[in-house]
């Protein structure tokens, strides 16, 4: 069994996608062993959009999964995460209602600017998600003049 994924030049989207995807398959056959999830450390000097991205997903799912930084384990390599499976991630819906709920959760966003910032989802998924959001009471929505506007809870 291949014990890494290699996220490089995958978007922030993609490398989730791709992650779940591979964790998921590890785990439906039965193989929960530890393996890495090569991100990069990024060329800001800071730690990179990508790594910050995919720690705090699986810092997300703390109840699925154990994982530990590369710096902690592998010295001076901050450019790979060690995750360890418990149970299975959340589907590609689940994650872009995750997505939605982490954006709206600086801001309060109109639908123009959610719908543009997940169009790769389409519309529809996009409008199906917000609605689920809001019948959970994940999302509250309020009007500011003519603009409906969604922000987390």
């Amino acid at each position: 069994m291949n014990n890494e994924i290699d996220l490089h030049g995958y978007t922030q989207i993609e490398a989730i996608e791709a992650l779940v995807r591979f964790y998921n398959s590890r785990v439906k056959k039965g193989d929960r062993s530890r393996f890495d999830v090569i991100h990069g450390y990024g060329s800001s000097g800071t730690g990179g959009a990508l790594r910050v991205k995919i720690r705090s997903f699986l810092l997300r799912h703390a109840d699925c999964l154990r994982f530990e930084a590369g710096e902690n384990y592998s010295p001076a390599n901050p450019g790979k995460t060690l995750v360890i499976p418990i149970k299975d991630l959340p589907e590609a819906v689940d994650l872009l209602a995750e997505e939605i709920l982490e954006y709206c959760s600086t801001a309060a966003r109109t639908i123009n600017k959610i719908s543009g910032k997940f169009r790769r989802y389409g519309d529809a998924r996009v409008q199906a998600s917000l609605k689920s959001l809001e019948k959970q009471g994940a999302l509250t929505t309020f009007f500011k003049g003519q603009y409906r506007h969604y922000q987390a809870r």
